[in-house]
This record gives structure tokens, sequence and C-alpha cells, in this order.
């Protein structure tokens, strides 16, 4: 291949460049159109990938201090993995019926119109997906760090060498997700699977310990405090931030090979093997410590590696850096084509739904995800306002499920691929309405209005660039401009 195509013509329709159509060379190769180059194995490590981070290695005890006892706390860990499997079976209803990329976007779209689906496209491309990036890319710099500067007897590394590795982190995932669809796929792969290997040594290490008689803190495991209502929607909110990123494979539908099967399957397979490895890991922490010492310890891995690797300790810092960086992937992967399919459909601006000619990925949409995330990484208190945005991802995800709800009573005689039971949408959507109210009712603050307020600010850009289709010449210059910088062109249109 030559490089005639980037110095060829450039055909301008419709205000936009088309590569594709100007260049022979391009034809030859094929369509600029995302390409199915997600396997099963690829959909199991993106899914795992994303939900195993730093939470289970750092702070799971969320769900121990609200539950009371260890029995109970043990019984939620369940719960969340019951529920999480729940909304992901209800997602998978609906991503066969819609087969369409971007996660909750076209079934909001296509249930509900396109007020809701862009209040979700504004959020969570401007909020929740780069503020995710952000904070695990700090995490990532925050542990390596440390590990580092610990070995070499100098500290606490400073803040602005942390901040600097994170976007040092931010800008290797982007390179890697506009580079390759499969490049991306191959590292999901290779990180899920260290992350599940890191997991499985604690749980020897547990075994172990359970195998030498260390059963004491399981005997009568129901003794203690029976928490109420209150406690167990905090301690279930809690438990599921650590389930987190169980609806991913429903953002790269179009890149999934043998959607109707493969996401199904692995979406079981992945639920099933993060419940199962949630449950042992703490049962492996309580064989070496007491509910109390778990719940007064800054960091429950690094506590349990002091207790048990002895000089192998390193392995737990090491182990959640790897994991971080693995979630980074996932959360750069999948964020982009939210962007890019609301642009698609006439939401967006329209360069975010252009490809790269060459790499056939959605380089400004990650890009403009990659960008966001540097920005939130500079101030100090950023993750904390963060936390009022929380409650807006269950509201999401319940919303899906009410429009599995919807179509089932509009649309009886469509067809369904997957048709999970009636009663767990039904499920799913009381327990988002709990989610959603819990954290609010708990702790009312005013910056929950101010994250309210936020997500209501897209209306000021819905009204005019989507309701009245306002064009305005900046912005057709602004993308004929990152057109050309970024050289991607519009996906052509299926046969």
């Amino acid at each position: 291949m030559t490089n005639s195509r980037r110095e060829g013509p450039i055909v301008k329709k419709n205000n936009l460049y088309n590569y594709a159509d100007s260049n022979s060379d391009f034809k030859e190769e094929g369509k600029v159109q995302l390409k199915r180059e997600v396997n099963l194995i690829s959909g199991i490590s993106l899914i795992v990938g994303t939900m195993i981070g730093s939470g289970i290695f750092v702070s799971p005890k969320g769900v121990m201090r609200n539950s009371g006892c260890v029995g109970t706390g043990l019984l939620i860990w369940l719960g969340c993995g019951v529920l999480a499997t729940f909304g992901a079976l209800s997602y998978a209803e609906v991503g066969t019926m819609i087969p369409k990329s971007g996660g909750e976007f076209p079934i909001l779209l296509e249930a509900f119109g396109s007020i809701p689906s862009y209040m979700f496209a504004w959020t969570s491309s401007f909020i929740l997906k780069p503020s995710a990036l952000a904070l695990l890319s700090l995490t990532f710099a925050e542990y390596a760090l440390a590990a580092a500067m610990d070995g070499i007897g100098c500290g606490h590394p400073p803040e602005i060498a942390v901040k600097l590795t994170a976007v040092v982190v931010v800008m290797i995932v982007v390179l890697v997700n506009c580079a390759s669809v499969k490049l991306s796929t191959n590292f999901l792969t290779i990180f899920s699977f260290g992350k599940i290997l890191s997991l499985l040594i604690i749980i020897v290490g547990g075994i172990v310990m359970l195998a030498h008689g260390h059963t004491e803190h399981f005997q009568n495991a129901f003794e203690g405090e029976q928490p109420g209502v209150r406690e167990v929607a905090l301690a279930f909110y809690q438990g599921l931030w650590a389930f987190d990123g169980w609806n991913q494979l429903n953002y790269v539908i179009e890149e999934l090979k043998d959607p109707y099967v493969n996401l199904p399957r692995a979406i079981v397979i992945a639920l099933l093997l993060v419940t199962g490895l949630y449950m042992l890991t703490n049962v492996a922490y309580l064989s070496t410590m007491s509910l109390p010492t778990l719940l007064a310890s800054p960091a429950v891995g690094a506590t349990f590696g002091k207790r048990v690797l002895g000089s192998f300790v390193w392995i737990i810092p090491l182990a959640v850096s790897w994991s971080v960086f693995g979630t980074c992937l996932g959360s750069c992967f999948t964020a982009g084509r939210i962007s890019y399919v609301a642009a698609r459909e006439g939401q967006f601006t329209k360069v975010l739904a252009m490809l790269h000619v060459k790499k056939l990925t959605p380089a400004p949409a990650v890009i403009l995800n990659g960008i966001l995330a540097c920005l939130m990484i500079i101030p100090n208190d950023f993750d904390t306002l963060l936390d009022y945005f929380s409650f807006s991802m269950w509201l999401f995800h319940g919303s899906t499920c009410a429009a599995l709800l919807y179509f089932r009573y509009k649309r009886p005689d469509q067809p369904r691929p997957v048709k999970v039971p009636i009663f767990i949408p039904i499920v799913v959507v009381l327990a988002a309405v709990c989610l959603v109210l819990a954290p609010i009712i708990d702790n009312p603050q005013i910056q929950y209005l101010y994250a309210v307020l936020f997500i209501l600010a897209g209306f000021a850009f819905y009204i005019p660039f989507v309701h009245l289709g306002i064009k305005s010449k900046f912005i057709i210059r602004t993308n004929l401009f990152f057109q050309k910088l970024l050289f991607v062109t519009l996906p052509d249109e299926d046969d």
C-alpha cells in the first residue's frame, strides 16, 4: 500500500470530506465500517477486564460495614452478583433486539425518543466515562509510583508525579484504542487473565489458611447486629460498584462476532466467573482477619499480603496496578462508542461519527474521551464531586430495563433471539429505583442538585442543535478541520 490515499484528491460532500469515495486504493480494501473483530473470548475479557478493578483489592469493606456480620455480608455479595447478572441478561434481550453499539443509547432512543437518549449520551460522554478513566489512571499512578518509590526508599510520590503519570496512562490507552480494535481486544484478554491470576493467588492463600484450621472468623457468622432496609440498600449500593461493567459488551455489539450467540454466552460466563472470584476472595480475606480488622484496614489486599504472602507481598500492588490499567483499556474502548453512535444519530457533532480510514476505529470519539479525562485529572477534589453523579448510572440502567418491559407490551411479536423471564427486568427496575434514591435519602447534599442541573444543562445544546437542527458554520468548519487533521471519514452505508 502506498501513501497515495493520503495525498489523493478529496471529495467534498454535504460539507464533509469523503476520503473513501475519492480514492480507488481504499475501495480495493473494502468499506469504511466498524469490523466484527470481538469474538467470544474477547467479549468475556472486556466484561471481566472492566469489572475487576482496584476495589476488590483495596476496599471491599463497604458491603461488610453495612451488613453487620460476616454471613449477611457474603450473602449480599452474592446478591450483588445475581442482580448484576439479571441486569446483564436484560441488556442481552434488548441488545439482540436492537443490535446497535452504544449501550443504552440506541435502546433509549427507540423506546422513549431522542431526549432520554441524548441525556444518557451527554452525561456518559462528558462526565461518567471520562471521569472513570481519570480516576482509574490516578489509581494506577498512585499504586505504581508508591511501589516503585518504596523499593528505592523514597517515600510517597509527589502529587505532580502522580498526575503526570496518570496523563501518560490516558494517552497510552487512547493510542492503543485508536490504533486497532484487534490490538485493544488482545491487550484486554492479556490483562483479564492477569487479573484472574492475581485473585487466584489470594484465593489459594485463603484456602491454605483454612486448611490450617483458621476458620474462627466464620463461626457464628450471622451473630451481630442485623441490618435494616437502609443498611441493606447501602450495602448493595457499595457492592454493585465492584460489579460495574456488566453492560460493557452492549457498547460494541456492532463489532461482536455472531452477537445473537456470543452476547448472552459472554455475559453468563463473565458474570459467573466474577461473582465466584469475588465471593472466594472475600472468604480468603476473612480467613486471615476478623471483621473489625477488615473494616479497619485501609487496604485489605495489602493487609492480607503481609499476613499470608510474606516476601511476595509485592504481588498485591502489582496486581492492583495491572488490574487498573486493564480496566482503563476497557473503559476507554467502550466509552468512545457512545459519542460515536450519538453523533451517527445526529445528536452530537458529526466528526465524532467518523472512523479512521486506515485503522477503522472511532478515533475522534476516543480522543475526546481522553482529552476530557486529562482535564479531570487536574483538580484535586473532582472525585468528591463525581460521587454525586453516581446515582445517574442506575437511573439509566433502570430506564433501559424499563424499555425492555415497554417492548414486551408494545412489540410482543418482534423477534427476540434472547428472551428472559419477565421477573428479571422487573427486579432490576425496582432495584434501580432503590439505588437511585438510597444515597440521596441517606445523605442529602446540595451537590446532588448540582449534578441534576448539569445533566439538565444538556438541553442548552439539545434544543438548538438537535431539536431545531441549527447548523453553525463554525461547527461545520471545525468538523472539516478535525476530519483532515485526524484523517477520518463517515462510515459507508450497508448495502
